[in-house]
């Protein structure tokens, strides 16, 4: 009887062990885009929630950068052959024709992708609606230009692709929230005349471009540019810093937006005011534990406000995310108090009226009773761009 008490036991932890290791195997690998290690946004989130699941569930983790885009089909092929990883996660829109290719190729092989949709039954796809995270960032760019009386906001993006396009129908749509939400509470007769400055880069792993492109919306009077291509905000924050200089300030406009990770601590808070968060971390993490958990399933998943996949900043995200900063190298831990106080003081000086104001729109399309627009294709796009045009 007591052997088979001890066999049972042994039968059950080995299938809990089974169960908490992705089926015995044990390997996590991640593809990343050629924007690579570093950007503190896209592809460092993607590493670090992999990474944490990793650690959490007891898990290997292989890293593979792709140089360029020649590498996208290799990089995955050379993993799913193996036969050794529970999941392959491939991390950027960029990606995703070499996945519709391997998928087929390694039917039994379960993959996720960030950021694309890939129709074969052994890949979750994970698409964001940033519209909605951007909706509250743009928001806040339209009322505080009219406040500070500056003429444009402005947005630096990548590549035009479809994911983009998520991001500036949002943050249009939101300007022009946020302007006539300063014209009902400031009881003007008209909307403030603010307008938009946006630079599509072609790119997202030349700063000095997205320097130059933020250099030219400051020059043109923006108030604040929303990074909207992953490490080129290293060049819009060198910009800002700049301008700064130039100006002989310390603090208030004009201020950077940061994107996916909360970016508000870059340049030590000194003129970051908020980050439109895209929560990859958290998907990767999501994806590798419904393996461990067995519950893996294909097809899309969307997250939005509602799911926590997008957001913009607040104080635990800033706490959260300096974590970040230190172990990427980018801020010293005493750096932090700092960080802290102008972070805080830069938020103070915005009146607390507008900050509710971005309260009541999260809370408009959290409850449905606010639509974003959001655009996948070109034409799509400038339908938006009509229907919200703030070129000035």
């Amino acid at each position: 009887m007591k052997k088979a008490l001890i066999l049972l036991t042994l039968v059950v932890l080995g299938l809990s062990l089974v169960t908490l290791t992705g089926l015995g195997k044990g390997k996590i690998g991640i593809v990343l885009d050629v924007g690579g290690r570093g950007d503190l946004s896209f592809n460092d989130m993607g590493f670090k929630g992999t990474d944490q699941a990793a650690k959490d569930f007891g898990l290997q983790m292989v890293e593979v950068q792709s140089a360029t885009a020649a590498d996208y089909l290799p990089n995955i092929r050379n993993l799913a052959r193996s036969g050794d990883f529970d999941l392959i996660i491939c991390v950027g829109f960029l990606l995703g024709d070499a996945l519709n290719q391997a998928a087929q190729e390694f039917p039994d092989q379960k993959f996720a992708i960030i950021d694309s949709v890939v129709d074969q039954p052994n890949v979750m796809s994970i698409v964001f609606r940033e519209n909605e995270m951007s909706a509250l960032v743009g928001a806040l760019g339209g009322v505080i230009a009219a406040y500070y009386g500056y003429d444009y906001v402005g947005t630096v993006l990548g590549i035009e692709i479809p994911v983009l396009y998520h991001f500036e129908a949002g943050y249009r749509f939101g300007i022009d929230w946020g302007l006539n939400k300063y014209k009902e509470h400031e009881g003007l007769a008209a909307k403030p005349n603010v307008g938009l400055l946006y630079t599509y880069t072609g790119t997202f792993d030349d700063v000095a471009k997205g320097k130059a492109a933020t250099e030219a919306q400051l020059a043109q009077g923006a108030v604040a540019v929303y990074n909207v291509a992953g490490p080129l905000g290293i060049g819009d924050l060198e910009a800002i810093t700049e301008k700064h200089k130039a100006m002989g300030t310390e603090s208030g406009p004009p201020f950077y937006f940061g994107v996916d990770s909360d970016q508000d601590w870059m340049g030590n808070a000194k003129y970051t005011l908020a980050s439109g968060m895209k929560r990859v971390d958290i998907a990767c993490y999501d994806a590798v534990q419904s393996v461990v958990d067995g519950t893996f399933k294909g097809g899309v998943h969307s997250l939005g406000l509602k799911e926590g996949g997008v957001g913009i900043s607040g104080i635990k995200e800033l706490l959260d995310f300096m974590d970040f900063g230190i172990k990427a190298g980018a801020i010293k831990a005493s750096d932090t108090y700092q960080i802290i106080a102008n972070w805080a003081s830069n938020r103070a000086a915005i009146p607390y009226w507008i900050w509710e104001a971005i309260d009541e729109l999260k809370a408009g399309i959290l409850d449905g009773s606010i639509q974003v627009p959001t655009a996948d294709t070109r034409d799509q796009m400038l339908a938006v761009r009509a229907q919200y045009p703030l070129e000035r």
